[in-house]
């Protein structure tokens, strides 16, 4: 995958975000659309192989539009700075999201800001094994690889039908259960960027299995 070339695009098409450019430039986007798709497609195989309950997301199924949506941002710009995509994308579930950009790329997984039904499945499950989730999360590679959980909004007390002291009230006021590790373009432009794609898949599992299953059961 020559990502030197796609962030080349994606740097031009920031200092011409608008139409007329983009049409001028068609074939170029294509260019590098195409490629980051078949570049999908091999993490898509190559994520398979490691994990029996993958679900088979080829690129052009993964790869997210690189419009913004402007009917619920009107102030953001036409083009999003990035191309992103998710993998392992099993309906309903939090998928393995990929992106490649030009201020930052990253590896996240989880769920950002559920709806109330998933995110009353999620508490469910931290009301009934919460020892399990903080585990994951206190594994020593993982907060290698991604801190904490993805800092955002909580609940400054108790959800409702949990108690205030709780053993898990902490992950319990949480609203998005989500991780992030991020790379700068150097990294990116490396030779090992696949095999990091993989360590971090796998070192995410866990807990995108421990959620997806708190949805789905």
């Amino acid at each position: 995958m020559d990502f030197k070339n796609q962030i080349n695009f994606l740097k031009e098409l920031q200092k011409n975000n608008n139409k007329e450019w983009m049409d001028a430039n068609r074939k170029w986007y294509k260019q590098v659309r195409d490629d980051y798709i078949g570049w999908l497609n091999e993490m898509n195989k190559t994520l398979a192989a490691l994990d029996d309950s993958y679900y088979d997301t080829p690129g052009k199924k993964g790869i997210n539009r690189i419009n913004n949506n402007l009917m619920f941002h009107p102030n953001k710009p036409i083009y999003k700075d990035h191309f992103g995509a998710g993998l392992d994308k099993r309906p309903n579930t939090g998928d393995f999201y990929v992106e490649v950009g030009i201020e930052r790329s990253m590896f996240a997984g989880g769920f950002w800001r559920p709806d109330p039904k998933r995110l009353r499945s999620i508490r469910d499950a931290i009301d009934y094994n919460g020892e399990e989730l903080q585990k994951i999360l206190d594994k020593k590679s993982f907060k290698t690889t991604f801190g904490n959980l993805y800092e955002d909004v909580k609940l400054t007390n108790a959800p409702k039908g949990f108690a205030k002291d709780h053993p898990h009230i902490e992950l319990l006021r949480n609203k998005t259960f989500a991780v992030v590790t991020e790379f700068s373009t150097k990294e990116v432009l490396k030779k090992d960027f696949d095999k990091k794609l993989i360590s971090v898949y796998k070192e995410m599992l866990p807990f995108r299995c421990y959620l997806n299953e708190a949805v789905t059961v």
